[in-house]
């Protein structure tokens, strides 16, 4: 039995107790506010049903996702942006069926967040990763809270200072990925894992993930406002964030004054 539904810049499918999200908003799947509440919305159909096995996230196209749109950080649209992509997190930390990403190419800025949040995640080995929000005078909020839980707070600061961006196997070695294949193989190793899933009881893998999340939920919840209150009071109204903002649209290199 299968199900779909219809979305604009996302696909969402349910087929033999497997939930399918793809993002697919060509050419690089950039996440406006718009995808935002599509994927809510999505996450949010997976979570009220119960028969799920997982709930599997992917991207149509080479790219998993260059990020948050840049124009969404600007202006009155900041805090609002801030809070509706955070809403996707503390969804998917919720009562909610084992998430996997499935990486099969870049994964940038909120992509990055977006994949290594998520329970399992399987990469391509031309898979990669990274946080380049500091070359926009910028940070990301969420791996500022869960990138220590992954990979330990002195890389979490080497990755978020400098912006550097991860090959596949440096991202499996940094613990961001479970496992790392050639393309042509992705499908096989996921559908392994899949059927293997499928084995076990719904209700005793919803709540194994509730029991693991739960631990690190009461850390998140309560980080997470610290984090956005530093982001939107703080970091998003300096002069230094808006200019490297307005510079990346105008595609020159920034001017800091430190304001």
């Amino acid at each position: 039995m299968s199900t779909a539904s219809t979305f604009k810049t996302i696909r969402f499918t349910i087929e033999d107790n497997v939930a399918f999200l793809v993002l697919d908003r060509p050419p690089v799947n950039i996440m406006t506010m718009e995808m935002m509440g599509e994927l809510c919305e999505a996450i949010e159909a997976a979570s009220r049903n119960k028969e799920l096995h997982a709930l599997v996230i992917k991207a149509a196209g080479k790219v998993f996702s260059g990020g948050v749109s840049v124009e969404d950080h600007m202006g009155d649209l900041a805090e609002p942006m801030i809070h509706l992509f955070h809403k996707i997190f503390h969804l998917l930390s919720g009562d909610l069926c084992p998430t996997i990403a499935i990486v099969e190419g870049a994964a940038i800025g909120g992509g990055c967040e977006l994949v290594t949040f998520c329970d399992i995640v399987y990469a391509s080995d031309k898979a990669k990763i990274g946080q380049p929000e500091i070359n926009l005078g910028l940070f990301p909020p969420v791996s500022a809270v869960v990138f220590p839980y992954i990979t330990g707070l002195n890389r979490t600061m080497e990755l978020m200072l400098t912006g550097k961006t991860l090959n596949a196997q440096q991202a499996y070695e940094y613990g961001f990925f479970n496992k790392v294949a050639p393309a042509e193989s992705m499908d096989t190793e996921v559908s392994e894992l899949l059927e293997g899933l499928k084995k076990k009881s719904p209700l005793a893998l919803r709540l194994t993930k509730k029991a693991v999340r739960e631990a690190m939920s009461a850390g998140f919840s309560s980080s997470i406002e610290k984090v956005e209150q530093i982001y939107l009071k703080e970091l998003i109204v300096s002069e230094d964030s808006q200019e490297g903002l307005r510079a990346f649209v105008e595609k020159r290199p920034p001017v800091w004054k430190n304001v």
